[in-house]
């Protein structure tokens, strides 16, 4: 479904590739999210995905790698906490900073799902060839970094 804007045809065509993004994105999200365990959320697992490859990172970092607000990591971290799936410390070089870390039991739940995760978002991307998935990341890319 398109716009109903009736405007300017650059208005038009700019509405219309912003409706299949947000669309194409919804979609491909919510089939994601089928294969991630009950009660774990897209975010959540973007947390657990970024520790997992990155390491221990305080929760500013882990808010802008995802595109969060630190009021919304700060749930999510809390709620990754009581699960017994990351940590929180005091960095001892700066305590004003809290640093986010993996448990055993995180590492351990990460390292089995990521995987499922993986081969599902290949089969997803796999509708496009390696030049289009690479259009993609460059056109997307192009349209994040915008100021």
């Amino acid at each position: 479904m398109g716009t109903r804007h009736r405007g300017e045809i650059e208005e038009i065509n700019a509405l219309n590739a912003f409706i299949k993004l947000q669309r194409a994105s919804e979609s491909v999200s919510s089939r994601v999210h089928a294969v991630l365990p009950a009660g774990l959320t897209i975010t959540q697992f973007g947390v657990l995905e970024a520790l997992l490859h990155i390491g221990p990172l305080c929760q500013g970092e882990l808010a802008e790698k995802l595109l969060r607000s630190g009021g919304n990591l700060t749930l999510v971290v809390d709620n990754l906490e009581k699960a017994g799936y990351v940590a929180r410390e005091r960095d001892p070089a700066d305590r004003r900073f809290v640093v986010v870390k993996l448990t055993d039991k995180g590492s351990k739940f990460i390292g089995e799902i990521f995987p499922r995760v993986v081969a599902n978002v290949t089969r997803e991307m796999n509708v496009l060839s390696s030049t289009e998935l690479f259009d993609l990341c460059r056109l997307c890319k192009k349209i994040g970094v915008r100021h």
